[in-house]
């Protein structure tokens, strides 16, 4: 499993991950690919991050913007109007928990760390959505996950196309990196973008290659939980791919991953508690 230990700052505290941590998905859209319209009332909402914090998710990530492939752009406004309501009342019932905002929006992350002390920054788009993105990162000090996407929802899964995979992506990692430095951002946790401007075959190179990506010394974030990488592949729907998920994120796991993105906490905990005593010394 992991190797590294590695500290991020959440609400003025040092947490060290040593051992991964599983983010638990609160998706607030009404056409996610998998629990799109599930939860857009209060009492849903509550009980979804109940379920989250109970099964042992350590981070609840709210997402306002459906990102599945060829997804309908939202506006600013709805999107800030989703979380407004969402994060009013996730705070509300629990003060203390841990969230991240999936967004790629400069403007609507500096609300929702501001108004809601959202604690976390999840941008799809590693910054090349809005060019004021890192600027109100390292204004805002919190942890920042840099994800690669080609492309954009709408158009990332078209015609993907790479010179090398595993360069380019590294590539890219190095020049945001550094873009991200250069404003003063910390506690950056990247994450590869399984499934966004990828193929089938991609996505596989890319966990099994994903061991090169721990040189750059900074935590990993996984995201296959349920995802057409498995489910096209295995000749199921999302809701039969659950086993698929596990068997992909114990693979994740075995080669270095520190958070796992998930719909299906409960499960990614065994994962983790199982892979730990396999690897542990």
């Amino acid at each position: 499993m992991m190797k590294n230990s590695f500290s991020i700052n959440l609400k003025g505290s040092i947490k060290t991950i040593d051992k991964p941590m599983v983010m638990g998905i609160l998706n607030i859209t009404p056409d996610s690919f998998f629990d799109g319209g599930k939860y857009q009332y209060q009492k849903d909402v509550l009980h979804r991050c109940e379920q989250i914090l109970k099964e042992g998710a350590e981070i609840i990530d709210v997402g306002a913007y459906s990102s599945r492939p060829g997804a309908k752009h939202v506006s600013e406004q709805d999107e800030t109007k989703r979380l407004k309501q969402a994060l009013k009342w996730v705070r509300s019932e629990y003060p203390d928990a841990v969230i991240s905002v999936d967004t790629f929006r400069a403007s609507v992350s500096e609300m929702v760390v501001n108004d809601y002390a959202v604690d976390i920054i999840n941008d799809i788009s590693g910054g090349m959505m809005d060019e004021k993105m890192f600027g109100v990162i390292g204004k805002l000090g919190v942890p920042y996950v840099l994800m690669h996407m080609q492309g954009t929802p709408l158009n990332m899964q078209l015609n993907p196309i790479y010179k090398h995979l595993i360069n380019d992506i590294s590539l890219f990692f190095s020049e945001q990196l550094k873009k991200l430095y250069a404003f003063g951002a910390k506690d950056i946790i990247l994450d590869l973008g399984f499934g966004f401007g990828k193929t089938l075959d991609q996505n596989y190179e890319l966990l099994r290659e994903l061991k090169q990506f721990q040189l750059f010394d900074l935590p990993l974030l996984v995201g296959v939980s349920r995802k057409s990488m498995i489910y096209k592949l295995l000749d199921v729907n999302p809701d039969e791919a659950l086993n698929g998920t596990s068997v992909l994120n114990t693979s994740a796991l075995l080669s270095g991953a520190n958070i796992l993105r998930v719909h299906d906490v409960k499960e990614a905990v065994e994962c983790i508690n199982l892979v730990h005593q396999l690897t542990k010394a």
